[in-house]
């Protein structure tokens, strides 16, 4: 490695695993994606720490579990536990001075607006605006600011509406109308494209995070019409309610979303149109990744060039008759993972065994050559990926730290179990453990059970699993300095 590399980081948002033709989908249309799968090692098994935006980004910048970064619930200016703090380092604060380092996109970690964090380069697309459109800032003189999204819709004739839960959005019916070009995708690819090329011929290595904002909902947008409904596989666990063995929690929010509460989902055809329109902006989401990797091959950077592509989170889509996030089940919790890091491999390699994203900072700086601080809770698997071995040895661990929810999040019962926390654990012999003393306590054989229909906890047969598997999540509680009290087993 005589010339530093450079380093892509481009996530999605709320995206599953099975839009992917690596993860076994061979009809959504993401042809870029599926080109960068087949040079990129692609993890079988990669888990969030917790399954909610600002959170899950937390882990993947700094490195660190959510509550250790401080960080355990949704972006909600003025609200603890929501902000990453300026003292919390992000990876890009822990390269060399000589790497030149760009953030474009979705941040959700405290103040969208302004540079941060070791950046040089910042391209905002949220404006920190409450759902009643008024204006939100961490800085009194910031409160007339728009993003600059926001500004390149209103310089293209549009009329933006900030109210979608503080982001810079449209009304599901403004979405679909605003055509792909100017989609939040292609308006990042385009300034990726154009940072690569005002870098070409700069010999400073750099470092480029490109954070979509696709698929994430309304579940709507340009290209609502480029599914058939019906065409659509409806999947193994499709508007079935969980059973009365599973936590109160999930079953609570699938009644709330089988009730037709929200999104006029009264039918199974009404999911379906949903699922398509979401699929949609899979597809739209893929334009701009494409213009990110254009970019790379046009200015000379595809070879000297990490490309990392991952998601927040996924979404429930109608499985068990769910919508969203903010569950430990397989749709959700588990996300794709692609590494192409072209000197060490430019074929197709896939990894088995776990993948948890609180490794992705220190396996980042490995492979870019760069000191890993002592103070990081993931660790390197640059060693096993360039070996071609898979990680069945390791546990991956996620969490939900509950308290009072950020956004209403379905009736009474979704909203008061919400408040409940849990903690659960991915062994490396494939079976789920997910604890929490206000719930029902699940255990899941992802081996013979990859839908997790059947809770296997009150099983006698299992107790002795249960123990010992309990025992790991409290050896890493005590390593990661989290005191949640977990359930007697």
């Amino acid at each position: 490695m005589d010339k530093k590399k450079n380093l892509v980081f481009i996530c999605s948002d709320q995206q599953r695993t099975d839009t992917m033709q690596c993860y076994g989908n061979d009809w959504v249309e993401a042809p870029n994606l599926n080109f960068l799968a087949t040079q990129s090692y692609v993890f079988e098994n990669s888990y969030v720490t917790q399954a909610v935006c600002t959170p899950a980004r937390a882990t993947m910048m700094t490195g660190l579990y959510p509550r250790s970064a401080g960080v355990t619930r949704n972006n909600t200016p003025g609200r603890s536990g929501s902000t990453l703090s300026p003292h919390t380092k992000c990876l890009s604060e822990m390269v060399p001075d000589d790497y030149v380092t760009a953030y474009f996109g979705k941040w959700h970690l405290g103040d969208d607006l302004n540079r941060q964090h070791g950046f040089d380069h910042w391209i905002s697309v949220e404006d920190a605006r409450d759902e009643l459109d008024k204006p939100i800032s961490y800085k009194r003189e910031d409160r007339s600011l728009k993003s600059d999204y926001f500004q390149y819709l209103e310089n293209f004739g549009y009329e933006p509406e900030g109210f979608y839960q503080g982001h810079t959005s449209f009304t599901p019916q403004q979405r679909s109308q605003l055509p792909a070009e100017h989609s939040m995708s292609n308006f990042l690819g385009d300034k990726a494209y154009a940072f690569l090329q005002n870098h070409s011929g700069n010999d400073r290595p750099f470092i480029l995070y490109v954070m979509m904002y696709e698929p994430h909902p309304p579940y709507n947008g340009p290209y609502n019409d480029m599914y058939d409904p019906s065409s659509i596989p409806d999947g193994e666990v499709f508007l079935e309610k969980p059973d009365d063995k599973s936590s109160l929690f999930n079953r609570a929010r699938s009644d709330y979303y089988l009730s037709g509460s929200e999104h006029d989902l009264n039918t199974a055809d009404d999911w379906r149109r949903l699922r398509a329109r979401y699929y949609g902006n899979v597809t739209l989401l893929d334009e701009g990744v494409g213009k990110v990797l254009q970019g790379l091959t046009d200015f000379g950077f595809e070879d000297d060039t990490a490309v990392i592509f991952t998601s927040d989170h996924g979404d429930s889509l109608g499985d068990r008759g769910m919508l969203n996030k903010r569950s430990f089940y397989e749709e959700v919790s588990k996300v794709p993972m692609l590494m192409k890091v072209p000197w060490l491999n430019i074929d197709q390699v896939r990894i088995g065994g776990n993948f948890g994203h609180v490794d992705i900072v220190p396996t980042l700086l490995d492979i870019l050559g760069i000191e890993i601080p002592d103070h990081l809770q993931g660790s390197t698997v640059l060693g096993d990926i360039s070996r071609g071995s898979d990680l069945h040895a390791r546990d991956v661990f996620m969490q939900w730290h509950g308290g009072l929810p950020t956004v209403n999040l379905g009736d009474d019962t979704v909203n008061l179990m919400s408040q409940i926390e849990w903690r659960s654990v991915v062994s490396g012999d494939r079976w789920k453990l997910n604890l929490s003393r206000g719930d029902q306590c699940e255990l899941f054989d992802l081996n013979s059970d990859p839908f997790e229909k059947l809770n296997l906890y009150n099983c006698d047969e299992q107790k002795d699993r249960i123990r010992e598997m309990t025992a790991r999540v409290r050896g890493w509680q005590i390593v990661t300095g989290d005191d949640l009290v977990l359930p007697s087993v």
